[in-house]
């Protein structure tokens, strides 16, 4: 079977739907990822770039210019799935010819897209073959789906519903997808690289403390590192910055690594800070590491209010964290057992290998 993965060209986008991918490979199916900006490490999977015509930045614009109110309740993170279905509604229509033109050269039997990655379901629909929707955040993707599909750019285009949907949001944060044909697999973390130094591999001297910020620039990344080196000096643990800018002297208890596999790194972490992104918090909860987000544009405040609301994170806005925010992260045992809890949740729910039997059904019937 021949199977074509596609998501936006955007790291965060495509990076959930490596395991998957890997795991139909190594099931003996021909694997390609059609994407764009990828990471050192795609697990030795066939890559193709279908992103030269792509821009994230000129599709927000276009968005905030025709959708003003909408574009302010985004920066507030009240804006639900309505702005972004507009920015990547726009955007999609930069994917849909060259992932035409790849599929036409590849044949593939089933394609699986990412919730904003509707070009995947065009052309799925354009060739006549099965297609997947595999949830990569913590919105349901079913949600995601319409509220690109329904955009004012894509309103009246011909794009199939999925034949299948992916759900990996454990079940205790939000309500299941009300959806026909879905089926659950465990959020596996993906890293796309980096090395990891010998010491990260191994527990500290002192409770450790990793710190992240997103892969995008933009007006609110939510990046507590400034923050959290005001207050490192007073909490008794090892702060790890990561993707870190050099900033002058830094605290003692303070370290700075460039890009490392994160979730190797947070086998040793006793917490777990950054910007609420949701292959963050997801890889921070299959970790069993408690979190502090940083609420924020997008899907940011969403997914802090989610992992707060189950106890198993703080939302603590970025400019404002303290040494007692960052001592609470390290010592709540209600923080802690809810953490462990969902962690629990997540190692029992099916691997993504045990997920390639329905991909196969689809296309055998």
């Amino acid at each position: 079977m021949r199977i074509m993965f596609v998501a936006a060209p955007l790291q965060g986008h495509l990076m959930p739907l490596i395991p998957l991918a890997a795991a139909c490979r190594d099931a003996g199916h021909e694997v390609i990822l059609a994407s764009g900006g990828f990471p050192p490490d795609v697990l030795g999977l066939r890559t193709a770039d279908i992103g030269a015509r792509f821009s994230l930045e000129r599709s927000a614009l276009r968005a905030v210019l025709r959708h003003p109110r909408l574009a302010r309740a985004e920066m507030r993170g009240g804006a639900g799935t309505s702005f972004v279905g507009e920015i990547f509604g726009r955007a999609n229509l930069a994917l849909v010819a060259p992932l035409l033109a790849l599929a036409e050269r590849e044949r593939p039997d089933l394609i699986v897209y990412e919730p904003l990655s509707e070009a995947g379901a065009i052309v799925a629909g354009r060739l006549s073959i099965p297609s997947v929707l595999q949830e990569n955040t913590l919105w349901p993707a079913t949600e995601l789906f319409r509220s690109v599909t329904t955009s004012s750019v894509l309103a009246g285009t011909d794009i199939p519903a999925p034949e299948l949907t992916i759900a990996v949001c454990p079940p205790s944060l939000r309500e299941p997808i009300g959806a026909e044909h879905v089926v659950m697999m465990r959020a596996v973390p993906c890293s796309g690289g980096g090395e990891l130094p010998d010491w990260l591999g191994a527990p500290g001297d002192r409770p450790r403390v990793l710190v992240s910020h997103s892969t995008l620039n933009g007006p609110d990344t939510g990046d507590p590192s400034a923050a959290v080196i005001t207050a490192a000096d007073a909490v008794d643990a090892e702060f790890v910055l990561v993707r870190g800018r050099k900033r002058g002297t830094l605290p003692p208890n303070v370290r700075v690594v460039g890009r490392i596999p994160l979730d190797r790194a947070l086998t040793h972490a006793a917490g777990f800070v950054h910007h609420a992104g949701a292959g963050s918090v997801l890889g921070g909860l299959a970790a069993g590491v408690p979190q502090m987000t940083t609420p924020g544009a997008g899907d940011r405040k969403h997914n802090a209010d989610l992992l707060a609301r189950r106890g198993a994170g703080l939302a603590v806005p970025a400019k404002a964290i303290t040494a007692a925010d960052l001592n609470r992260l390290l010592t709540d045992p209600a923080l802690h057992a809810a953490t462990r809890e969902v962690a629990a949740e997540i190692a029992a729910m099916p691997a993504p290998e045990s997920v390639v039997p329905a991909l196969e059904k689809l296309v055998s019937g």
